[in-house]
């Protein structure tokens, strides 16, 4: 019995991490279409929102961060920010499920 309550406490803790992991994507990607909202006159807005995903993601270490950014810029339009971040979720070794955790957000340029 103690072999398999240590596998699902395993389990559970690597599915705790990858919350944790999305949680913080989710959040990055807020604070890069918030910066993009406000960066239209900047002279590359899209590389400012993405370099703002990429410092706010700061503890998901960077490695395999894919960042996007859409937009026409024009005031009153719509910008999209969107990121993606590799995950696995190992139990002793062993790969369960593996994939990308994806956040999406959309926003109205000022």
């Amino acid at each position: 019995m103690l072999p398999l309550l240590a596998i699902l406490l395993c389990a559970i803790v690597q599915f705790g991490i990858a919350f944790s992991h999305y949680l913080a994507l989710a959040d990055a990607v807020r604070v890069g279409v918030r910066m993009a909202a406000v960066s239209r006159t900047a002279s590359d807005p899209a590389d400012v929102s993405r370099q703002a995903v990429v410092d706010a993601a700061h503890d998901l270490g960077g490695d395999g961060l894919d960042v996007t950014v859409s937009s026409s810029w024009e005031a009153g339009s719509q910008v999209t920010v969107t990121a993606s971040y590799p995950y696995a979720l190992n139990v002793f070794g062993v790969v369960l499920k593996s994939g990308h955790l994806t956040s999406s957000t959309i926003e109205r340029v000022e």
